[in-house]
């Protein structure tokens, strides 16, 4: 595995931890300033910045909080020179729900200062039928 996928796996299963803790400093550590989120719940037209991303989070924070998961299951990452990609599948939910619905997490990032950054993130379900 090239350096940077490494690196690129290392930061996204590191913001993944910090968010099931429920732990807002490490789920922002390593996201841009300039963030552009698209997230399940509103607001519709994303979350810009990091004063908004940050907003998003208290109320999945308590959520999570009554006993759901919020597992990686799979993550494919594609790292250039400045920007890289990464993709997977989550299991997002609590204990009783359905198996097969996972979370689907889509992330953009950028090299600033020399290090990995989120510049953007997009999480979805799938519709059920």
């Amino acid at each position: 595995m090239r350096t940077d996928d490494k690196e690129i796996r290392e930061l996204v299963e590191r913001w993944a931890r910090a968010v099931h803790a429920g732990d807002l400093d490490g789920v922002v550590a390593d996201h841009a300033e300039d963030i552009v989120m698209f997230d399940v719940p509103p607001p519709y037209e994303g979350a810009r910045g990091m004063d908004a991303y940050r907003r998003t989070w208290p109320e999945f924070f308590a959520w999570q909080a009554q006993g759901a998961t919020y597992d990686i299951l799979s993550l494919e990452v594609t790292a250039g020179e400045d920007v890289a990609y990464a993709f997977g599948l989550l299991r997002c939910g609590m204990p009783d729900d359905d198996p097969k619905v996972l979370l689907r997490l889509t992330l953009g990032l950028r090299r600033e200062d020399g290090r990995w950054v989120v510049a953007h993130e997009h999480h979805s379900f799938p519709i059920s039928a």
